[in-house]
């Protein structure tokens, strides 16, 4: 702040003269962030004029103003000014402008409105997403827009993208309805945003997008838990449009009582194995639902719509089977749901993946904080169970056998997937996981079982084994000793004094030993012969 005239400043921006607007606002933006000039400035009235410039403003001078507006609500100020007004223009702005410098100061400042908290629960349209619907709905495509822009040569203009992107999805979520939400969040897959963000996450400009690119993991990691906590009710028509959806693309066939009955005008008949026949254990699979939660139902809906042929041609297979041996299909998507929620930690809280911004800042490995496999569910998910078949056929698995491919499942899965790199791409692991032979995977499960069973019972048993082999030796000490106390006779075979002479054969004799009774002394004697009474400890000479 030192050298500027802050009063001289602000009347430059009312200026006539468009080039002194233009140099009044490119010094502006690169002192407004500290909040002692901010203070000044406004006090000077230089808001007002800077308002007038982010709305009535072209080229240059618009960029600067815009970044500056930006920076200074990074301070905390200017929020009064802020109205449908502005909101309409910089939504207009990231629509139809574009120049790149223009385009980040009004993404910035738009980021800004939408993440800012509301002060006066009063006024709830004046910030959040909702303070952007009016402008969205003269300008349809600012979304389709927004989006695209994540395919910038430009990192700063990914960035803020992204970061204005990751605003509306955390508003959204929080705010909206429970039927507005999912809404909003189709439609952002629909535009492409995975397929953009992921591309953004595996490639080499990691550095530059760090923070919203973590921010969306976590936001990622957050719907896939609001999913799962919804629970399956099928008194909701959305739940019972979706199972009924499964139902049908199973290619049910009708009984022929059923048909006859129907032609009559009778109450038509339900074939007693409507629900058990794909993959579920009762015909009340609502409950059945409860671990995965309505996310459960997307993942088994979703293989159903996109694969229905192989999964009619997967019933078809099993009708001919016992009912024991064939694969209960809803139960293992069902699994596979499980086990990806699980491997990715999506109940990890927020304040973790805060640990992990903060990481990021001190770290030159960031590799390990991405993993933009998680936004590959769908794909992972359809991989896992094709994985599931697979298995279940080559180990011949029965129905009380579900548990054990659960496990085989889980490993494989944990394996693949979690031994992925950040730049792996998702068809790689696709091939992996349908590659992986069943030999290996066996192997690898006795390694990690091994593992696992010396970290819960290795140190016990080392424990064990110390105190065993102390045992065993003073057993065997305490045994040797009670013997030489008694005394006992040991075979002595002598050869030949000179090497020389061979022609002495080995003569035999004996030597008996006996250990004082104070244990201090072992006395010995050498004897040709055994005799029948053992010898007395006095007339043993040698010790």
């Amino acid at each position: 702040m030192e050298g500027i005239d802050v009063a001289e400043l602000v009347e430059r921006l009312g200026s006539d003269e468009d080039g002194v607007r233009k140099m009044a606002a490119f010094k502006l933006q690169s002192n407004v962030g500290d909040p002692s000039f901010a203070d000044v400035f406004i006090s000077e009235g230089g808001l007002s004029k800077l308002r007038y410039l982010v709305l009535h403003a072209s080229g240059n001078t618009l960029a600067y103003s815009l970044t500056s507006f930006s920076r200074l609500l990074e301070v905390d100020n200017g929020w009064d000014h802020i109205n449908q007004d502005v909101v309409e223009r910089v939504v207009e702005l990231v629509v139809t402008h574009p120049l790149v410098n223009i385009l980040r100061g009004a993404m910035a400042i738009l980021g800004a409105i939408v993440a800012h908290q509301r002060s006066q629960p009063s006024q709830p349209d004046t910030f959040g997403f909702r303070a952007l619907k009016p402008a969205i709905a003269i300008y349809p495509q600012f979304l389709e827009m927004l989006v695209s822009r994540l395919s910038s040569a430009d990192h700063a203009l990914c960035a803020n993208a992204l970061q204005l992107i990751n605003a509306l999805m955390r508003d959204a979520i929080m705010n909206d309805g429970e039927t507005e939400w999912p809404k909003f969040i189709k439609r952002l897959q629909d535009l492409g945003v995975i397929r953009a963000v992921y591309s953004l996450m595996q490639s080499t400009a990691l550095q530059d997008l760090a923070h919203p690119l973590l921010e969306f993991q976590a936001l990622t990691k957050v719907l896939l838990r609001r999913w799962r906590d919804v629970m399956v009710d099928l008194h909701k028509p959305e739940h019972r449009r979706a199972l009924k959806g499964i139902h049908l693309a199973s290619n049910p066939e009708k009984p022929l009582d059923a048909m006859e009955d129907n032609e009559d005008g009778k109450e038509k008949k339900h074939n007693p194995e409507k629900w058990r026949r794909l993959g579920f254990e009762t015909e009340n699979p609502g409950w059945e639902f409860e671990d995965t939660g309505y996310l459960g139902m997307m993942d088994l809906a979703d293989y159903v719509r996109k694969h229905e042929d192989a999964f009619q041609r997967l019933l078809v297979e099993q009708s001919t089977l016992q009912p024991r041996t064939g694969c209960p299909i809803a139960r293992a998507s069902l699994a596979v749901t499980s086990i990806l929620y699980d491997h990715f930690e999506v109940d990890k809280s927020d304040l973790e993946d805060a640990k992990s911004y903060m990481a990021l800042e001190t770290r030159s490995n960031q590799d390990r904080f991405f993993k933009p496999l998680i936004l590959q569910w769908s794909r992972l998910h359809l991989a896992g169970l094709h994985a599931f078949f697979r298995l279940w056929k080559a180990t011949g698995a029965e129905r009380e056998d579900f548990l054990k491919l659960v496990d085989l499942v889980r490993i494989l899965l944990e394996a693949v997937v979690g031994g992925a790199k950040r730049d792996t791409s998702i068809q790689e692991v696709e091939e992996k996981i349908q590659e992986y032979e069943l030999d290996r995977l066996r192997q690898l499960q006795m390694e990690l079982f091994q593992l696992t069973y010396e970290d819960t019972w290795g140190r016990h048993l080392r424990q064990v084994r110390d105190e065993l082999n102390h045992e065993a030796l003073q057993f065997m000490k305490e045994q040797r000793i009670r013997c030489l106390l008694h005394g006992a006779w040991f075979s002595n075979k002598h050869g030949p004094k000179d090497q020389h002479d061979h022609t002495s054969d080995q003569m035999l004799s004996f030597r008996y030993a006996k250990l004082s009774h104070n244990r201090r002394f072992l006395y010995y004697a050498d004897f040709d012969t055994k005799t029948d009474q053992d010898p007395e400890l006095d007339s043993l000479k040698e010790k």
